[in-house]
């Protein structure tokens, strides 16, 4: 079996703007130039895949049901523009703000990789040819920690220097900077 090659994308400050606590599609916004971003992708036979911690589900501030509603939204967004992410993933859990049974350690928030260890699972993915962007240095450890090379863009937390520990990680402006650099030297 051919191993596929995927782009993992954080959500919140990477694709979208960041929104404390997004789940309400009414505050959606793309952030400038992503849907191309993912159009690239696409084209250029990427697998484009989401990865993102969403501890508001552990706080009790919106369920599960508010963030697959979001990501539909979201497809609904894409396609008009051409574009398509072919998988999410979420973390629902939180080792300290949490209720019930989304209060616990687990192996799938990032900093850790299990996101993108389960996505490479089910899809066949070489890790090794792989990208993560994201706007945290939790993005970036998540994908050093599978074997991925990591790109910072600075929105989002970005903006605020979070990359400010990520020596030797290439950093981008944006997703559609980043999405260009990964296409231009493939």
């Amino acid at each position: 079996m051919t191993m596929r090659r995927a782009v993992f994308l954080d959500r919140d400050g990477t694709i979208n703007v960041e929104k404390d606590y997004l789940h309400r599609t009414e505050e959606f916004r793309f952030i400038p130039g992503a849907p191309e971003a993912i159009s690239l992708l696409n084209r250029a036979g990427f697998l484009v895949i989401v990865v993102t911690n969403q501890s508001g589900i552990a706080r009790g501030y919106f369920d599960e049901a508010a963030v697959e509603r979001l990501h539909r939204f979201m497809d609904g967004e894409l396609d008009r523009q051409g574009a398509r992410v072919d998988a999410y993933y979420i973390c629902p859990h939180h080792p300290h703000h949490g209720v019930g049974e989304y209060r616990r350690e687990c192996g799938c928030r990032k900093p850790l990789p299990g996101m993108l260890l389960q996505a490479a699972d089910d899809f066949g993915i070489d890790l090794a040819a792989s990208f993560i962007i994201g706007d945290k240095i939790a993005d970036a450890e998540a994908g050093l920690a599978a074997g991925c090379r990591p790109i910072l863009v600075m929105t989002g937390y970005g903006e605020g220097g979070d990359d400010s520990q990520a020596s030797g990680i290439d950093r981008c402006a944006d997703i559609l900077e980043a999405v260009r650099g990964i296409i231009a030297a493939d």
